[in-house]
């Protein structure tokens, strides 16, 4: 059952941070030794996709996926390949959303963005490869059974046409707009974010065989926060600590929960979605401590 953590508890003996250090040293380590293999000619191609696979971060939709497994009694270190599948859809979205034709960021993660380090053409190049090769990986993935077919499937789904991709176009799309309001905002922070946070989590329920609606539910109100606490940090983060320029989203007019609803119902809202989060996860019956250790550090982020 789940319980809101509290300040030192601990899961299984395991506080939440080294629970979380051990899904995502072991994910670091198969994505270095993956990237390290890598030999695609020209040679740019080959280091323009290890740049921005290896910039770091959270690794939070990896660790999503592996911890979820972990959940459920699955051996999640057999999984480390369809982890770094999902990390490769996720860098090529950042790669492609920094471009000047989309974002227009010059730093990603504190450093150059890819189209800074490379060049516009070859960072579109290394997102374009990135995704390919995921869907590679899973395709390999998919020989060890239909569940595993199943869940590829649901991460390409997510990521395409009605994912989010259909979030990107629609942020550019409403940009600026002066009729556009919350239904829009929140088709945007279903799709953009969303879908890629609640797709890790859905693809364990379904390599495990249990609990797929709820952990859809868990993973759409995860999404939301995640993308309102970025909206917040845009506002008042600090931009060292984010690694990105803040800012940019007032500057551009961009459609955010700071635009429609305030800063202050904004931060309301993400307490009000945590405490959903809370809520989903006292409906399994395994020790989710994890997760809602995850839904604390999501609320509580500085970058």
């Amino acid at each position: 059952m789940c319980a809101k953590p509290q300040n030192g508890q601990k899961n299984n003996m395991k506080s939440f941070e080294e629970q979380y250090n051990e899904y995502a040293q072991a994910f670091e380590s198969a994505l270095k030794e993956y990237c390290a293999k890598m030999n695609y000619r020209p040679n740019v191609l080959t280091e323009s996709m290890r740049y921005s696979l290896l910039l770091g971060g959270k690794r939070v939709r990896p660790v999503l996926f592996l911890s979820a497994l972990d959940l459920f009694g699955l051996n999640w270190k057999n999984e480390l390949d369809i982890a770094i599948a999902i990390e490769m859809i996720h860098t090529y979205s950042l790669i492609h959303d920094d471009l000047p034709a989309m974002d227009n960021d010059d730093f990603r993660r504190g450093k150059p963005s890819s189209h800074k380090a490379f060049g516009e053409a070859n960072a579109i190049l290394a997102g374009d490869a990135l995704l390919n090769t995921a869907y590679s990986i899973l395709f390999a993935a998919s020989a060890r059974g239909e569940k595993y077919l199943r869940a590829a499937r649901y991460l390409c789904d997510a990521a395409g046409a009605d994912g989010m991709i259909a979030g990107q176009s629609a942020d550019l799309l409403y940009s600026g707009a002066q009729d556009a309001g919350a239904a829009e905002l929140e088709f945007i922070y279903e799709r953009k974010t969303g879908k890629l946070i609640s797709a890790p989590l859905v693809m364990a329920s379904v390599l495990a065989d249990k609990y797929y609606f709820e952990m859809e539910r868990f993973g759409d109100a995860l999404g939301l926060l995640f993308q309102m606490t970025d909206d917040i940090l845009d506002e008042k983060g600090d931009g060292a600590a984010v690694g990105k320029t803040l800012g940019k989203d007032k500057a551009e007019n961009k459609l955010t929960s700071v635009k429609v609803y305030g800063l202050h119902a904004s931060e309301l809202q993400c307490d009000l979605l945590a405490e959903k989060c809370y809520g989903i996860l006292e409906g399994f019956s395994e020790n989710a401590a994890f997760f809602c250790g995850f839904v604390d550090f999501v609320r509580k982020r500085n970058k």
